[in-house]
């Protein structure tokens, strides 16, 4: 594959810690159920099928490109499609979310979960569309989830409140812990592979879950696997690391890896600018207007834009951050009206 070259892509700027052309946006679940055209395409199609058909996919992930004038695409796809390619069985349940057949429990459970060997070619194809229409100032930024998300997914057998059974297998049998987490990780890589060879231009590894889990739990049973996969693409696109209520777990997140440590909305971009730094030196950082504000009217944006971009500075400024994305704190929201989303990418373009 012959990697696209952009001279002028304000999110990779910011991402290697370069001054970009404008202040760089897109936002996590941008393509999806806020967009009525979104809604018109998807009707009666299966969401997990939709991610392995390349012309819609590619459709799905162009849509808010083309309405929001966000600085870069994110592949539309979903945490368990690599297991879905690999041939678990899994169904992502309207209103509930990834359920599996059967859970993953045992050593031997652990033992039969297929591992997947083989580019995705639907997701490569999708990847060509999408690369025809983003222009050299558009990056395409691809997705997967880490170990531990899709380890909770396949133990709990579906999305859950607590995390019992994960934290139980994690802590009363280490051994077959990290004998899942060894069988996920060519997986993911895999999957991310796929991505790799057919162009994207960054990535994002998305832990949904994580935060769920104290520092020393992360860096003993998740950290590893994680670093793992971030590895595996250094030096060749930025790459972002992400999850959930992490604000505790940001120092070590930060130690996986990556060029951009996601913030959420819980945390002021310059506190998580010192933890970062503290730990590991300065890094560019991504986030984190909170998703709820745009229900709340351009004002309200406009002044959180401003305070999160004073934020950014005073962490510049000090020495603890190297650039900034703009994003928001966890994904957008399904009820957000379209119009607030390009309203609130227009005032960070002019705020930010």
């Amino acid at each position: 594959m012959m990697r696209r070259t952009l001279t002028d892509a304000p999110l990779l700027d910011a991402a290697w810690g370069r001054s970009p052309s404008r202040p760089p946006v897109w936002f996590m679940r941008q393509a999806g159920r806020s967009l009525p055209e979104y809604r018109k395409v998807r009707e009666g199609i299966d969401m997990l099928d939709s991610c392995f058909m390349s012309e819609l996919l590619a459709e799905i992930t162009l849509q808010p490109v083309r309405r929001h004038d966000v600085d870069a695409a994110i592949l539309f796809s979903d945490i368990v499609v690599p297991l879905k390619a690999a041939g678990v069985g899994v169904d992502i349940v309207p209103g509930r979310g990834p359920v599996m057949d059967h859970p993953v429990r045992t050593r031997a459970d652990i033992d039969n979960l297929p591992i997947l060997d083989h580019d995705v070619e639907q997701v490569q194809q999708g990847i060509a569309h999408i690369l025809e229409e983003l222009t050299d100032s558009q990056a395409l930024i691809g997705f997967v989830g880490a170990p531990f998300t899709l380890a909770s997914y396949l133990i709990e057998g579906g999305p859950s409140k607590n995390h019992e059974r994960t934290k139980a297998l994690m802590h009363a049998e280490p051994e077959t812990w990290h004998a899942l987490m060894r069988r996920i990780v060519p997986t993911v890589q895999a999957f991310l592979h796929t991505q790799v060879e057919a162009g994207i231009d960054a990535m994002q590894l998305f832990d949904s879950w994580a935060g769920y889990l104290n520092e020393a739990d992360y860096r003993e049973f998740v950290l590893p696997y994680s670093q793992e996969i971030l590895a595996g693409v250094e030096g060749i696109i930025p790459r972002i690391h992400f999850g959930v209520g992490t604000g505790e777990l940001l120092p070590a997140m930060a130690e996986a890896g990556p060029e951009v440590v996601g913030v959420d909305y819980r945390v002021s971009m310059d506190a998580a600018a010192a933890r970062v730094h503290a730990a590991h030196g300065a890094h560019s950082l991504q986030g984190n207007l909170d998703p709820a504000l745009l229900f709340a009217g351009d004002d309200a944006v406009r002044a959180a834009v401003r305070r999160i971009r004073d934020e950014v500075k005073n962490a510049q400024a000090a020495g603890h951050a190297t650039g900034h994305i703009w994003n928001l704190g966890h994904g957008v929201l399904p009820t957000t009206e379209a119009d607030a989303i390009t309203r609130a990418v227009a005032i960070i373009h002019e705020e930010g």
